[in-house]
């Protein structure tokens, strides 16, 4: 494979990922007006956080885009986001999400092989991901 076509394939991968973030951050947002019950005192938290974690590793991930000297989508992944007031149906949705999101920044990181930086970077995210992976898998 090219360089040139390597650094577009990392840069459509790293599309797919800003495009999940901004999703994420969205759905979280939601997630957070719409919880409710006594689950509202620990959810709505955890998910304004999940929404803060996802901007920040948006704003990373385009910033990479640029660097590579791709162009950054404007548009969230087109996965629907299930509106619900059901916590056990908000974790779920967020699970998915966060597996999703892994997996991404797992291949990712197969084709960043190069650029010490950005593997850190994206390898940071993806630690992220894992753990919030984790913290839903305790919070079911």
């Amino acid at each position: 494979m090219s360089a040139t076509s390597q650094n577009t394939e990392l840069v459509d991968q790293l599309n797919r990922a800003l495009g999940l973030e901004m999703r994420a951050e969205i759905m979280y947002a939601h997630y957070a007006a719409y919880v409710s019950g006594i689950y509202r005192l620990h959810l709505k938290p955890y998910f304004e956080a999940e929404a803060s974690e996802s901007f920040v590793h948006a704003n990373t991930v385009r910033n990479a885009i640029n660097q590579l000297g791709g162009e950054a989508v404007t548009v969230r992944e087109e996965l629907p986001i299930r509106h619900t007031t059901d916590y056990r149906i908000m974790l779920d949705e967020a699970m998915s999400t966060e597996k999703l999101a892994a997996s991404t920044y797992r291949g990712i990181l197969d084709l960043v092989t190069d650029n010490d930086e950005l593997h850190d970077l994206i390898e940071q995210i993806y630690f992220a991901e894992l753990r919030s992976v984790e913290e839903l898998a305790q919070l079911m």
